[in-house]
């Protein structure tokens, strides 16, 4: 009995013991919390795309037009990071759960403490290895908020498009009243605030990142005073996730979307001109030439004020490929009805549809990969 009590008062002395509050039950229910709500929010991206996954949307990059891409394979790029952020979170959860109790101050208890049975009752997967790193360990503080830093830039980012395709401008969809707000001053405004806070509110969990690091960068091994700050700054980001994630699951889920607009765009900016050049590569045309040709198609297009690059007369083309240095090329434009058959690929559909590889957005690929997701999320459900 005496030494039962030794030992428990020892557990309440010892400063490993604010350490081991630090790895408790509290830090599980908050890692499962967010994973939780992670999930949720991928529901809600799923749920957008199966809704309107086949709308047409203009793929960028440089934030300028580059190919068409269907709505559903931009929405699964953000469930892919959702599920990457699930998985550092994991992650981090296995190299915190283990247990410090019986490192003693700093050079491990003077009682035979077997330290595996209190892990196991306790419900960790096993015990430090170390003392002295045990008492002043914060990894899994830094790898916790790093984890949880990194999924808000990833809602930051979904953020900014939302706020632009929100913009009349685009019109690509419109944010639900519940997520909207108005102007004190201006009766027509109808902002994304929810979107617009979550993004800015990722400055500060960059900023919980850097400071756990600044803090922990000129201690010295053991236990020092300066270990309690990470608490606030730990509790208060993930918090913050916690919120971002419900707020933008929410408005995922309320999102209208503007077929008509989207694929209006999506015409913008000859976003064809690579499938055409990939057609003509098929044909044996080397893509450099290929490139070349279908470059000076566009120039005349945009010279002619033709808007869409499969309605460029195919006499156009059939010049351009006959004037080509290359000797592929020249072959190919002395075929009859070639610059039809060539502009017939530089449709939005045609253009979509070649893109069918594991990954792309070919429609077929994009079903298969929502229907994909939503039975990993009805496994996860169950």
């Amino acid at each position: 009995m005496v030494v039962v009590v030794a030992v428990v008062a020892l557990m309440r002395k010892e400063r490993p013991l604010r350490h081991f509050q630090d790895r408790d039950r509290r830090r599980a229910e908050l890692l499962h919390r967010l994973d939780r709500d992670l999930l949720a929010f991928e529901d809600a991206l799923v749920g957008l795309a199966e809704r309107e996954g086949d709308a047409v949307l203009p793929g960028t990059t440089h934030t300028q037009p580059a190919q068409p891409v269907l709505f559903g394979h931009h929405l699964l790029a953000y469930v892919e990071m959702a599920e990457r952020d699930r998985g550092r979170l994991a992650d981090a959860r296995r190299r915190l759960n283990v247990s410090p109790l019986g490192a003693g101050a700093l050079a491990g208890a003077g009682y035979p403490l077997d330290r595996q049975a209190t892990a196991t009752e306790l419900g960790f997967d096993g015990v430090t290895a170390n003392s002295l790193d045990a008492v002043g360990d914060r990894d899994f503080v830094v790898e916790t908020l790093a984890a949880v830093s990194l999924a808000m830039v990833h809602l930051s980012r979904l953020a900014e498009e939302i706020a632009w395709w929100s913009n009349p401008r685009f019109g690509f969809v419109r944010v639900a009243e519940a997520y909207s707000t108005g102007s004190s001053m201006m009766p027509n405004k109808r902002n994304p605030d929810p979107a617009e806070l979550v993004r800015g509110r990722t400055a500060a969990a960059i900023a919980a990142v850097t400071g756990i690091l600044t803090l922990l960068k000129g201690l010295p091994l053991g236990y020092q005073r300066d270990l309690q700050e990470d608490k606030p700054l730990l509790f208060r980001t993930v918090a913050m996730c916690e919120a971002s994630l419900a707020v933008m699951t929410g408005l995922v889920a309320t999102l209208a979307v503007d077929r008509d607009r989207m694929a209006d765009a999506a015409a913008d900016g000859y976003t064809t001109a690579t499938t055409l050049a990939d057609a003509l590569v098929r044909r044996g045309v080397p893509f450099r030439a290929a490139h070349h040709v279908v470059g000076s198609l566009v120039a005349e297009a945009e010279k002619a004020g033709v808007r869409i690059l499969s309605e460029m007369p195919p006499a156009s083309l059939e010049r351009l490929l006959a004037a080509s240095g290359d000797p592929a090329a020249r072959r190919l434009a002395n075929e009859p009805g070639i610059g039809q058959k060539l502009l017939a690929t530089a449709t939005i559909e045609s253009s979509l549809a070649a893109a069918d590889v594991t990954g792309g957005t070919a429609p077929l690929r994009v079903a298969a990969a929502i229907a994909a997701a939503r039975s990993r999320l009805e496994e996860e459900r169950a």
